[in-house]
């Protein structure tokens, strides 16, 4: 896997990725401490307001930062995004109240809604060989779940030495270096068509993009799977293990690091899956297996109550396994339903509707799991999973490898690529031939 790393600009970019995520989990535990002194047993009502802006920014910034954005170099895209970033967090150590934290992290996150649709659109243009570009998905998502496996302990270790303050300095360093990372790399220009385009088409392409695909339109229910299950473990696992188990701080970082080291070695393991088995195969396949876990899981509390510890960290080791091998192959996806030119919009359109998901399962963890019980709590979210898993098979059509159906409007008749069915109206559907590189293109302009 680490073979992609011989790739100069691709090994820059990746350090950068890893270097920014090392400041944003020093940010986490640093605002974690900055809540309690500003707002002391209400801290957690401050930090579920943030993680909820967040989301916000993420939903509905990214698709009009990448249309603002366009015109722009790619490369001073993703610089001036990190440096409004360590800006930002330059700043909050200084800060005295509550509204100033919300205010911050919202442009924060909008800059972070900037960079990382952008970022992730330039590797598949300098990472042209499949082969490579699945291996730095799986690179991109163990670089994730290190971060939350390493932050926290480094946070720990440096809060030995130095006040919680001194966290922010880290991640002011970790954006700056990001950036200086960039800058010494060589990104690929966007299409001078995408460049060209009008506001509004940029704005709304990478939609309509999604929208016009299948093969899309399974990935986004597949990601609502994926963060129904996944959010009632990242939410109630401490409430699991403090409350149920009357464990300590220790066993809930052990539960956590059960779940992220289950999606490590998903990572370490799918580049060679995906050599023999199709994406749709194994990403149906591990969201249909995380349903039924998790409602498994449900029906058993609800029923006999706490599993054995050992076996609760199984599950939440085989939950991280099959959660990853949901979202790891989706860049694949991306990179094959659209034209080179088209991929920044995409990436801004999977950044929004994935975390639209969590936008709606976070809230349904935490107040079905307070208000019901977390047998029930967790009983919705994976009848939500199910849901979205069943209807993706629906949608997205077992034969994807050989054509794929969907709507155009904006096509003239004698348009090449309509090789089946002619034109009638503005509104037809007509059977797209896949192109001699086996890849489907939903949309012409």
């Amino acid at each position: 896997m680490i073979d992609v790393l011989r790739h100069p600009d691709y090994a820059r970019l990746f350090a950068a990725q890893v270097v920014a995520l090392i400041g944003t989990g020093l940010l986490t535990v640093a605002l974690g401490l900055l809540a309690y002194d500003l707002a002391g047993d209400q801290a957690g009502a401050v930090l579920g307001t943030v993680f909820a802006i967040k989301m916000v920014a993420y939903v509905g910034l990214a698709p009009v930062a990448n249309a603002l954005a366009g015109r722009w170099p790619r490369k001073r895209v993703l610089i001036g995004a990190d440096m409004v970033r360590a800006a930002v967090a330059l700043t909050l150590p200084f800060i005295d109240s509550v509204w100033q934290i919300y205010g911050l992290i919202f442009v924060l996150q909008a800059a972070s809604a900037t960079f990382t649709p952008a970022f992730q659109a330039v590797i598949p243009d300098i990472l042209t060989d499949e082969r490579d570009y699945t291996r730095a998905l799986s690179l991109s998502r163990l670089a994730y779940d290190l971060e939350n496996l390493l932050s926290p302990a480094l946070a720990g270790l440096l809060l030995v030495f130095i006040s919680y303050h001194g966290l922010f300095g880290g991640t002011v360093l970790g954006f700056i270096g990001s950036a200086l990372l960039v800058l010494s790399a060589t990104v690929p220009a966007a299409g001078p068509k995408a460049t060209s385009r009008p506001f509004v088409d940029r704005l709304t392409r990478g939609i309509r993009i999604y929208a016009a695909t299948p093969r899309l339109r399974g990935l986004f229910l597949l990601n609502f799977s994926a963060a129904a299950a996944g959010a009632f473990v990242l939410v109630n696992t401490v409430v699991l293990v403090r409350g149920g188990y009357g464990a300590g701080d220790s066993e809930v970082a052990i539960a956590l690091a059960a779940f992220g080291g289950g999606s490590m070695l998903a990572a370490l393991l799918l580049p060679r899956l995906l050599e023999r088995l199709a994406d749709r195969s194994i990403m149906l396949g591990a969201g249909l297996l995380l349903t039924g876990l998790t409602l498994g899981h449900a029906l058993y509390q609800g029923m006999q109550g706490l599993p054995a510890w050992n076996t609760f960290l199984l599950i939440w080791a085989l939950s991280g396994v099959f959660y990853s091998a949901i979202l790891t192959p989706s860049g694949r996806l991306l990179r094959n339903s659209a034209h080179a030119e088209d991929r920044p919009a995409l990436f801004a359109a999977q950044f929004t509707l994935s975390h639209l998901g969590w936008l709606v399962t976070y809230p349904v963890a935490g107040w079905a799991g307070s208000a019901l019980g977390l047998p029930v709590a967790m009983a919705i979210l994976g009848i939500m999973a199910l849901a979205g898993a069943l209807l993706a098979a629906l949608v997205w059509p077992a034969d994807d490898a050989l054509e794929v159906e969907h709507e155009h409007r904006d096509l003239p008749r004698d348009h090449p690529h309509l090789r089946k069915h002619p034109v009638k109206g503005a509104r037809h559907r007509h059977v797209f031939v896949i192109d001699d590189e086996h890849r489907a293109w939903p949309t012409h302009g």
